[in-house]
């Protein structure tokens, strides 16, 4: 057993590396367990020898297949939470209970990493047919201030009509939540009294089983295939 104080340490550093900057320029790492952003670089690639020969089959140029995502079991993390859903109504997290649920903290005013790992998700159930049914997207606001029920209903249904939307009103509790999931988020690039900003936050989304517990952390940037083959394991 990893003594706690280490093992503290390595989460700590993993919730920090997942931090995500919601920046149009900014260039995602491409090896990074959860990118910083999803825009892609519009840089030149790097010219090749003339006398560099081209590929000639197809496994030359196959990409490799992508890693699954990271076992989350043995952690200590998640739990359940109540926030307001699109039409005002209080929603918990274990009104889910019996689906798998792909859970994701964004805000509707992101210009990159949101809309993109929306419509992967978007993509993923596609990828399941009809094991679908079974499975939920709920997207949870970290920018309630300006994302009301009504604004986070309509913006996740631009990308699926089954997809939940929530975000916290009332005496319910950002902060608690986030902090259950490891969520950093911070907001940049705000002037006094201003409403136009930015805020960096934790991309990538949880995968929750049938009992509610958080199984697989799904990286920024996984394909629909990928998150598709983790999601089966839990069915």
């Amino acid at each position: 057993m990893m003594p706690t104080a280490i093992r503290t340490a390595i989460l700590g550093a993993f919730a920090l590396a997942a931090l995500a900057a919601c920046k149009p320029e900014a260039k995602a790492p491409e090896q990074n367990p959860a990118p910083a952003s999803a825009a892609s670089s519009t840089a030149a690639p790097a010219e090749q020898p003339a006398s560099a020969p081209a590929a000639s089959s197809p496994a030359a140029t196959a990409p490799a297949p992508q890693a699954p995502g990271t076992d989350m079991r043995k952690e200590d993390i998640g739990g359940d939470f109540t926030l307001t859903d699109g039409d005002g109504k209080p929603f918990s997290l274990s009104d889910l209970k019996g689906k798998v649920v792909i859970l994701s903290f964004g805000y509707t005013h992101c210009p990159d990493v949101c809309p993109t790992e929306l419509l992967t998700y978007s993509d993923t159930l596609k990828q399941l047919g009809d094991q679908a049914k079974d499975v939920k997207v709920v997207f949870v606001s970290i920018d309630p201030e300006r994302d009301t029920p009504a604004v986070i209903g309509k913006y996740v249904k631009q990308f699926n009509p089954e997809f939940i939307g929530l975000t916290a009103t009332g005496d319910q509790s950002l902060p608690v939540i986030k902090q259950q999931y490891r969520v950093v988020s911070s907001k940049v690039n705000q002037k006094e009294d201003s409403e136009n900003y930015l805020v960096d936050h934790s991309s990538g989304a949880y995968l929750i089983d049938k009992t509610g517990e958080v199984a697989i952390f799904s990286r920024y940037g996984s394909e629909p295939a990928t998150i598709a083959a983790d999601i089966k394991k839990l069915l």
